[in-house]
């Protein structure tokens, strides 16, 4: 496995760097003592790429992604997202910022089940004071594959068709990035593929940025690149691999 190397920590984000993780570290307290959630990540997320970020149990991967996205605030380190330091923005700027700027698909879907399709695909753009366009939300419905169902509810749907109403409301306000913690856990797969295949076009085609977390080497071969981690350090990662070689990979970190 290829042991990744610190970046200069003077380093200065370029226009293509749409995620900069530099040296960081989040440490939780315990019962049993301080726990290292993450050691020292140094990685930079660069504009319109997809990215696995992969690992065992408790390496750190969600921790990463929550830190990535402001959620989580790291103990010591900088997150720049599109060239803004997390560090130095209150709660009401962070959350402002993860309306224009981020969107998030979860394994959960998170859909609002008394909202229709077309409100919950709607909710991104309200929320950030933006009065949604009906043009606008049937266009992003139409490239996720959901014509002519913005009037029903999410119980009305499968569970892939509800991930691609969360891929929909993630894309809507055109966010430099989009964060995915496992968004084809509770899928079969065949609704798998059709939500990665989704993801990477939204990359491919639209120029979307996407860090997604995953457990399975076939998700995480839809990725440009992946990056694993192991103890929360980031031990090593894989360009354009295949199933069967990030797997073997990760058959490396669990022995």
């Amino acid at each position: 496995m290829t042991t990744l190397t610190a970046s200069d920590p003077g380093r200065t984000t370029t226009r293509t760097d749409a995620v900069v993780l530099d040296g960081v570290t989040k440490t939780y307290a315990s019962k049993a003592g301080k726990v290292d959630a993450l050691r020292g990540i140094t990685h930079t997320f660069a504009a319109s790429t997809f990215t696995a970020v992969m690992g065992p149990s408790g390496s750190g991967k969600s921790t990463l992604l929550q830190c990535a996205a402001g959620l989580d605030r790291p103990t010591k380190g900088t997150v720049l997202v599109a060239g803004t330091d997390l560090a130095k923005l209150n709660e009401v700027e962070l959350t402002t910022m993860r309306r224009s700027t981020m969107g998030f698909v979860f394994q959960s879907y998170n859909l609002l089940p008394a909202l229709t399709v077309f409100d919950n695909v709607a909710l991104p753009l309200r929320l950030a004071g933006v009065r949604p366009g009906r043009r606008d939300i049937l266009t992003a419905l139409a490239e996720v594959g959901l014509e002519g169902h913005q009037g029903r509810r999410p119980a009305e749907l499968s569970g892939g068709q509800q991930q691609r109403v969360s891929i929909a409301r993630a894309l809507i306000a055109r966010p430099q990035v989009v964060f995915a913690d496992e968004p084809t856990g509770a899928l079969d797969r065949t609704s798998s593929h059709q939500v990665l295949e989704l993801l990477r076009r939204s990359v491919d085609e639209q120029g979307h940025t996407i860090a997604m977390v995953t457990h399975d080497p076939v998700a995480a071969s839809y990725a440009h690149a992946v990056i694993f981690l192991e103890d929360g350090r980031l031990v090593g990662q894989l360009q354009h691999g295949t199933a069967s070689q990030i797997a073997a990979m990760m058959s490396e970190l669990e022995r």
